[in-house]
């Protein structure tokens, strides 16, 4: 089984988009989760885990983690927030502490394939998720960023707000229009095709 994780707190978006897109393209079982909505807290380095490999908090992750130790892949994008990787995305990959304990390595050999979004240079969001997953003695398969989808686009201020994305790119608007919104997913040809080929990939190596 072939797991995808979608860090984004949007539940519809270009983070869901691109990470259902790779799991479709490899023909092969998958199950997808999406992190919105859900109540993941950090790590409170309580090392409780420290006895069997399992974190001890009770919130959402434990059916997440139970899922991540299933998995013969793990497929896990995330927004680009401030130049880094989002809250909730931290969280999520900071608990995977709890799987590397006395010499142990839960996740170990599992394919990695990490995806930034609104990370065009791969130089924030993708290069922590790779990190975690080498920490984890995960294989990273693949790696790509894809254009995101301001939230300054849908917050009703932007077109009139001269901190937001829409202002950088257009400057102040009457309205925002039809030709005014980035592409979605499906419109990124480009990357759209690196999801196509990173599925075949990941079919090759485990169909």
């Amino acid at each position: 089984m072939i797991l995808g994780i979608s860090a984004s707190g949007r539940p519809v978006g270009i983070t869901d988009e691109v990470v259902k897109a790779v799991l479709l393209e490899s023909g092969l079982e998958w199950e997808y989760i999406s992190l919105a909505g859900k109540k993941i807290n950090g790590c409170i380095g309580c090392t409780r885990c420290a006895s069997d490999n399992r974190c001890k908090q009770k919130d959402d992750w434990n059916e997440i983690g139970d899922k991540m130790l299933e998995a013969e892949a793990i497929i896990f994008g995330a927004p680009n927030y401030y130049g880094t990787i989002n809250a909730l995305g931290h969280a999520c990959l900071e608990r995977t502490y709890s799987f590397r304990h006395q010499g142990k390595f839960c996740l170990e050999g599992k394919f990695g394939i990490a995806i930034g979004v609104d990370d065009q240079d791969k130089t924030s969001v993708v290069p922590y998720i790779k990190r975690m997953m080498v920490h984890n003695k995960m294989k990273i398969l693949a790696d790509f960023a894809t254009d995101g989808y301001s939230q300054c686009y849908t917050c009703g201020f932007g077109h009139k707000c001269a901190v937001g994305s829409v202002y950088k790119k257009h400057g102040f608007l009457d309205e925002i229009k039809d030709e005014h919104l980035p592409p979605r997913f499906q419109e990124q040809e480009k990357n759209r095709c690196q999801a196509v080929e990173i599925g075949k990939q990941l079919k090759k190596k485990l169909g």
